[in-house]
């Protein structure tokens, strides 16, 4: 063979991070011995695989092809060396998920996951839908949980659960006497959102559409926790996912209403790079998330 595997794993490491020197400190490698890594295996194949532009460099068309391809090598390289070492169900998971999902239906699926494959090293990373999105196609996370509507040539999409949101206020607002708000209501009311980017915002954009560019839009807060504290606080009114709701209304501390003439209604989805390895780790996330196994 005419290729090593730290060889595969410094591409790896280079395409994601499109830095010798940021390769060389996730590998724990020094920047020459990166750069001689990838020299040699340029050289052995007579090719190039990524393009130099300044000091950042990015995968040549050679390089983009085969990355997937490099990736499924690694995978089954890991599962293999469990194997050897009689670690049937070890392994690793990288699961990315967005905010909500994150603090409300992902630690619960952990811990399922994590009872049934007591071997596997799972890592779990919180970012909004566009973030995250971006970190499965650049293979930095094996399969993301998301809020948002998507369409992407190189992800699959898949929904695993129903979801609502809901719109909220404090209950000493001056609309807290009524439980359902017309639009002449929505128009009224100071607004405390998520920010652009995040699958919640494009839910609600999406729900507004007619009145949005009407809407008083006073905050846009990137941590739901947060536009909860902002809205007990009486600075406005918010609109979230129901299952992130469900103490605060309980215990009365938030309101929520109804809003008819508005699609609240929305789902929660997996995407998968199209060419991602289906490592027998992923394969048993997906069946808890419904998926294929």
């Amino acid at each position: 063979m005419r290729y090593s595997l730290r060889q595969i794993e410094v591409f790896l490491a280079v395409a994601r991070t499109g830095s010798v020197s940021r390769a060389g400190d996730e590998l724990a490698m020094s920047q020459s011995a990166v750069s001689g890594a990838l020299a040699d295996i340029e050289r052995q194949f007579d090719v190039l695989l990524f393009d130099r532009v300044g000091k950042r460099l990015h995968l040549s068309a050679l390089g983009a092809t085969l990355r997937p391809r490099a990736e499924a090598v690694l995978d089954e390289a890991r599962e293999l060396e469990a194997e050897l070492a009689n670690q049937n169900g070890s392994g690793r998971l990288r699961v990315g998920a967005t905010l909500t999902i994150g603090n409300y239906v992902a630690v619960p699926l952990l811990a399922r996951y994590m009872a049934d494959e007591p071997g596997v090293a799972v890592a779990l990373d919180i970012a909004n839908t566009e973030e995250i999105v971006r970190r499965v196609v650049n293979f930095e996370i094996d399969v993301g949980l998301i809020e948002g509507e998507l369409a992407h040539p190189e992800l699959a999409v898949t929904p695993f659960q129903d979801d609502e949101l809901l719109v909220f206020s404090a209950p000493t607002h001056p609309l807290a006497r009524k439980r359902t708000l017309s639009d002449a209501d929505l128009r009224s009311m100071a607004w405390i959102v998520r920010e652009t980017g995040s699958g919640t915002r494009q839910t609600f954009d999406r729900a507004m559409a007619g009145i949005l560019p009407e809407l008083q839009i006073t905050l846009e807060l990137k941590h739901i926790a947060v536009i909860k504290r902002a809205v007990e606080a009486g600075l406005g009114v918010g609109c979230v996912s129901r299952i992130a709701l469900v103490e605060e209304l309980a215990r009365g501390t938030l309101k929520a209403y109804r809003v008819p003439q508005r699609n609240f209604r929305r789902q929660f989805y997996y995407v998968l790079h199209r060419k991602k390895h289906l490592s027998r780790a992923l394969r048993r996330w997906l069946a808890l998330c419904g998926g294929r196994d």
